[in-house]
């Protein structure tokens, strides 16, 4: 089962549940493979959750496209915009994307930091791992957080991130006039002009028309033609 298992990982092929993958990573004599099977389920249960229990092929696809420099970090930005933007236009629902990010978001923002440690400028140093090691409050249930984001005030947060240091910002994408993020599951249009507040710079409100336009699921008729005009862009 193990051999005909990494053959599926090894063709792109469906990954099923999770108990193959543990048993998988139990079993296999390379040691490599185990810790790649350990890794790929991280990024399918963790870091793109799609049905519980199990891992969605095209995750197994990017996951093997990640030995060649491929960074997973635009198709993270764009599922978590697009389960987002599913919940609020339903006005309720559940997010499908990775849930600690994003808390590490809510952390980054909505807590004000008095000091900022000076590591934050060494080149190794990480914001997650940093964030990880920062005593936070574990007790704060659903029903908490509500009240915290309905009340929240202009002082009460921290609109630029302590480790976000000023860099070049990439806010236009050939005639687009935001930035084209293309994910594993559908494609939507993103602009960081409506968020250069947290660039500690002027906010304005920038061109969206037809920002809408730009969401869209990889299915159904017309779907590989928008595609084809993003990736050119």
């Amino acid at each position: 089962m193990e051999k005909g298992f990494l053959d599926k990982m090894e063709d792109n092929a469906a990954v099923r549940t999770w108990y193959e993958m543990t048993q998988c990573k139990k079993v296999h004599p390379d040691a490599k493979k185990r810790v790649d099977v350990f890794a790929l389920s991280i990024y399918g249960l963790v870091v793109f959750p799609k049905a519980l229990g199990h891992v969605d092929e095209v995750v197994t696809d990017l996951f093997n496209r990640l030995d060649k420099r491929v960074t997973p970090v635009p198709t993270i930005l764009a599922e978590t915009f697009r389960s987002l933007n599913a919940c609020q236009k339903a006005g309720e629902g559940r997010f499908i994307g990775c849930a600690q990010l994003l808390l590490t978001w809510f952390y980054s923002h909505f807590w004000k930091v008095d000091k900022v440690s000076y590591r934050v400028f060494s080149e190794n140093y990480s914001p997650l791992k940093g964030i990880v090691a920062t005593p936070r409050r574990d007790d704060i249930s659903k029903e908490k957080w509500m009240p915290i984001l309905q009340n929240l005030q202009e002082e009460d947060i921290e609109w630029r991130a302590p480790w976000l240091l000023p860099d070049e910002i990439l806010y236009r994408c050939g005639d687009f006039d935001w930035v084209l993020l293309l994910e594993i599951w559908g494609a939507i249009g993103y602009a960081p002009l409506l968020i250069f507040r947290q660039y500690k710079s002027r906010q304005f409100v920038p061109a969206t028309q037809g920002l809408a336009n730009c969401e869209f699921s990889y299915k159904g008729d017309g779907y590989k033609k928008k595609v084809r005009e993003m990736s050119n862009a």
